[in-house]
């Protein structure tokens, strides 16, 4: 007997329209930070972190890419059916099956997300944590901080390239400084370190200018290739600040930039280097010409072969529509300043109080 169109029917049973509710509340109603930063940012979380990276940190190769490649394969699969029955059932039905399917399917990975890593972007911002004042983020201060990351950057330049240090940082040693950093901020429970890894999502990251990615799934970290070895101590401390449950990029930022002057010369240079770019771009074109010329010929030449090494693979399409789409998934996230967030590290910096070795002073 011929089967009826509707047999086929990925219909929006009651379960399926439950979770597409549950993912849009989910999105649309607010969170209070207290409660996430108690009960799961500083708790749920961290528990959850410990151990799913320990598990993924085995596993030589990125989890993620091989969800990629289970859910977009199986939704080229299932659709591909739907087309082929649509010759016999209707194209609209088809449609809607593929409509109703992706819909649920995306509300499923949506609050994986959240659950996993994405309730973080909804905790207490680190700022209300520390004795933070913005009033202290003055252009006299960006001009003494970047005296600082100037002097800083020209002592440990001879130390970073010793045929030692500018090797791929030692996972181990870096992952004392990570750990002393969560400390200095607070942190009761310690976000395990996730091994770096390498990702199929490389050549994304060469057009785009992206130098790595936390994944929120499996808890993972992914760093790309082409990172010169005095950024990656940096970028991976960056990404390991992440797994902390510090979703905010500036505030990631901030605890990789912590992280790294907590660790060996090579790696404070890299986050002193870091730093010196970013405060650079706060400054005046007067101010900024002037500490360019106190850098000294080493870490300019290492300018110049970053620079060059984006210069050699960044896609400015690629780059520019990349970073529109995170903007935009940032402020879905409630990051209100989209990817300009980045930035934010600047104002950490300037605004928080310090003790003894650059450790921050909590409220």
């Amino acid at each position: 007997m011929k089967s009826r169109p509707w047999n086929h029917c990925a219909k929006l049973t009651t379960w399926r329209a439950a979770l597409v509710l549950t993912a849009l509340a989910a999105a649309l109603v607010p969170t209070p930070e207290r409660l996430v930063e108690e009960l799961y940012s500083m708790g749920a979380y961290l528990v959850l972190q410990t151990r799913m990276t320990a598990v993924s940190n085995l596993v030589p190769f990125a989890l993620i890419d091989v969800l990629l490649v289970v859910v977009a394969g199986g939704w080229i699969v299932a659709a591909a059916r739907d087309l082929m029955r649509g010759n016999r059932d209707g194209w609209l039905l088809a449609a809607g099956n593929i409509a109703i399917r992706t819909m649920v399917g995306a509300s499923a990975l949506y609050l994986g997300f959240l659950l996993l890593w994405g309730l973080n972007y909804r905790r207490v911002p680190l700022a209300e944590k520390l004795e933070f004042n913005a009033n202290r983020a003055s252009p006299d201060a960006a001009r003494l901080l970047l005296e600082q990351a100037v002097g800083w950057v020209n002592v440990l330049y001879e130390s970073a390239h010793s045929p030692v240090d500018a090797s791929r940082p030692e996972p181990a040693r870096l992952a004392d400084a990570f750990a002393r950093a969560q400390r200095d901020l607070g942190a009761a429970r310690i976000a395990r370190p996730g091994r770096p890894k390498h990702t199929m999502l490389e050549l994304y990251f060469r057009r785009a200018a992206v130098d790595g990615m936390t994944d929120p799934y499996f808890l993972e970290t992914l760093v790309a290739d082409e990172l010169l070895p005095f950024e990656r101590p940096f970028v991976v401390a960056h990404e390991w600040s992440h797994l902390a449950g510090y979703a905010d990029e500036g505030e990631a930022n901030f605890v990789g930039w912590l992280t790294c002057l907590r660790g060996t010369r090579a790696e404070q240079y890299s986050g002193w280097l870091f730093l010196y770019g970013e405060v650079l771009h706060v400054v005046g074109s007067v101010d900024r010409m002037e500490y360019a010329k106190r850098l000294a010929p080493g870490p300019q030449g290492d300018r110049r072969a970053i620079a060059d090494r984006v210069r050699r693979s960044v896609n400015p399409r690629v780059a520019a529509a990349g970073w529109r789409v995170y903007d935009t998934y940032l402020k879905a996230n409630r990051v209100e300043a989209g990817a300009a967030s980045y930035a934010g590290v600047v104002r950490l910096a300037l605004g928080t109080r310090f003790g003894t070795d650059w450790t921050p002073l909590r409220r």
